[in-house]
């Protein structure tokens, strides 16, 4: 056998001893603990004083109907219509306490509906997103911003992040391993004082990979 040849055979010899290649090192997986509750989300608004009132009346103060996952938020009973340029959706509800801007919360799907532009983003990051028009019992509220597409997000409490090993900003992925596995990439973590462990993602998701509130999902990192 020439030189040649037997540095050839050296080489394939070397390459299998080594194993198939690999393009990244494998998902670091954190322990099997390391798995967080779904909160699913549906199209709601969240209103500020001023709006409050220019919708329900002079004074009006918000009906709390539920608990929601995040501590000192709520379901209200309080519901308005949304009113694009090609269409109207119904008995949206609005979400408690009041908040310094409105901000409307929708679906994809919504989007095409009313007639606006889908914006995914983080709640309040509202600058330079696409408006909609407010129809409550007592008045209207045009809105020259505030529509989002909820970004996917995991709220948790400071020690909680600390406990997962995670950092407030930080993005996460998240696998599904249910009857439509899967993996949501781009959850942004966002740790707080008032936050309590639950990953949001809205309806439109949660059919994707069949999941409902309550579901689990495994952090990955």
């Amino acid at each position: 056998m020439s030189g040649e040849a037997l540095r050839d055979l050296a080489g394939l010899l070397a390459a299998l001893a080594r194993g198939p290649a690999q393009a990244s090192p494998p998902t670091a997986t954190l322990p099997p603990a390391a798995s967080v509750p779904v909160g699913v989300s549906g199209r709601h608004v969240h209103l500020s004083q001023a709006d409050l009132e220019a919708l329900f009346g002079p004074g009006a103060r918000l009906t709390p109907l539920r608990e929601l996952s995040q501590p000192g938020q709520f379901a209200a009973e309080e519901r308005v219509t949304l009113v694009g340029p090609k269409g109207v959706i119904q008995h949206v509800r609005v979400l408690g306490p009041v908040r310094a801007r409105t901000q409307v919360e929708v679906l994809r799907g919504d989007t095409y509906r009313l007639g606006i532009k889908p914006c995914v983003r983080l709640s309040g990051h509202i600058d330079g997103t696409p408006g909609v028009t407010l129809v409550g019992p007592a008045g209207a509220v045009t809105l020259t911003e505030g529509v989002i597409v909820a970004a996917r997000h995991l709220h948790l409490s400071p020690e909680e992040a600390v406990g997962l090993g995670l950092r407030d900003g930080q993005v996460v992925s998240l696998l599904c391993e249910g009857e439509r596995p899967g993996r949501l990439d781009g959850v942004v973590v966002r740790a707080s004082g008032r936050g309590a462990l639950d990953c949001h993602i809205d309806t439109e998701e949660a059919n994707a990979f069949g999941l409902v509130n309550g579901s689990r999902l495994r952090l990955v990192v």
